[in-house]
């Protein structure tokens, strides 16, 4: 294990930790046997502009904040849908051609994952021991603070990954669900994600249903095109542009990218490849190995089917307090919860992101819709909760 590593932003020193916490075995430790599970979910279109593929408020959102990407590059859901998985969380996600599978079975996939890491004892044993100068470095340099904590956002990471790229399937050569996540790792794209797409872009685009990218095939597997690579990282350059112009408001977590030297990219932590056994891999590859076949083997245990929605008898809100925000991951999303309410004088919420429940006081009525309608804005979900 590492020691005493320099106390400022070594992005190679905090690659090089979590990898030796990764390996030997992370998510490799035996699954649970999987049950066969029939999941319901609610479906609705995604509204779209005459003539166009682009939803009012997605085109808006691409015109304002994704520049300079083209609007003809963003490809946009087909449908949005809502379902409580396996643990009884609420979720919410959109679809492409191949229908509600992917992000359903992409979410079990992810909260088995989950439960692996709560359940490796070495990982946790190498974790306790890691010196005081190693966590510090981690909590300067991630967002998520610890290791723990970034392997949680790399499983959920590689789950929208294939979750957005389904909106593309028309576009490659893969004829299902398997076929899509096999093909896509074998291609590359969850590489490409991680070194080209900045953070955030990832979270923003995938809570509103797009996806800035385009493939072309080439012997069996699929690329970004040349257009989307251009965009990615002139879309990149300008969030490190703006990070870096003290001037400017700073961006939520850019901290990180303002601490890089003139000219410098940032790397992600865990594609920085490592020598293991004499070869060479990476957090990311385990990551997303685990993924791709824990998503492939749950599958064949899953029946997806649509809900009858009794139209006679719809939910209503309340005034709940406690609420749910389905597609609220991360610390980034707690953090843009908490501003939003508090700029309606609301105090900081209780958060619970793995069962994505928020506890809120609100003065009045008014203020708790106003605020639902402000996360809202931020491109979040916001299900109230029966008295």
């Amino acid at each position: 294990m590492t020691t005493d590593p320099r106390l400022w932003d070594d992005r190679s020193e905090v690659a090089r930790i979590l990898f030796e916490l990764a390996v030997p075995g992370l998510l490799q430790n035996a699954a649970a046997p999987a049950e066969d599970r029939r999941i319901e979910y609610r479906e609705e279109a995604v509204a779209r502009v005459l003539g166009g593929q682009l939803g009012a408020a997605q085109l808006e959102y691409v015109t304002k904040s994704m520049s300079p990407c083209p609007p003809y590059l963003v490809t946009s859901a087909t449908h949005r849908i809502t379902w409580r998985d396996s643990r009884g969380i609420v979720n919410v996600a959109h679809t492409g051609p191949l229908g509600a599978v992917v992000p359903i079975v992409a979410r079990e996939a992810t909260l088995e994952l989950w439960a692996r890491l709560d359940a490796d004892a070495e990982l946790a044993r190498r974790t306790a021991e890691l010196p005081e100068s190693a966590i510090k470095l981690l909590a300067a340099t991630t967002t998520d603070r610890t290791a723990v904590e970034v392997f949680r956002t790399g499983i959920d990471a590689a789950a929208r990954t294939l979750v957005q790229h389904a909106f593309l399937q028309a576009q490659t050569p893969y004829g299902d669900a398997a076929q899509l996540a096999r093909g896509l790792a074998e291609s590359g794209i969850f590489d490409a994600v991680a070194t080209t797409w900045y953070w955030g872009l990832q979270a923003s685009t995938y809570r509103r249903g797009m996806i800035p990218a385009s493939f072309v095939t080439f012997a069996g597997r699929v690329r970004y095109s040349v257009d989307t690579v251009v965009a990615l990282r002139a879309m990149k350059d300008a969030q490190l542009a703006h990070a870096q112009d003290e001037s400017l408001d700073p961006l939520p977590n850019s901290a990180q990218y303002r601490r890089l030297a003139p000219g410098q990219r940032p790397r992600c932590l865990a594609r920085s490849p490592q020598v293991y056994d004499e070869g060479r891999t990476s957090v990311l590859a385990l990551v997303t190995d685990a993924f791709v076949e824990t998503f492939v083997r749950l599958l064949g245990h899953h029946e997806v089917a649509q809900a009858v929605v009794d139209h006679a008898s719809p939910a209503t809100e309340t005034s709940a307090e406690v609420f749910e925000v389905p597609d609220m991951t991360c610390s980034h999303c707690t953090r843009t919860i908490t501003k939003v309410l508090g700029e309606l004088g609301v105090a900081p919420p209780e958060f619970d992101l793995v069962t994505k429940k928020v506890v809120a006081v609100f003065g009045s009525t008014e203020i708790r819709e106003r605020g639902f309608e402000a996360i809202r804005a931020r491109g979040y979900t916001v299900v109230p909760l029966q008295d």
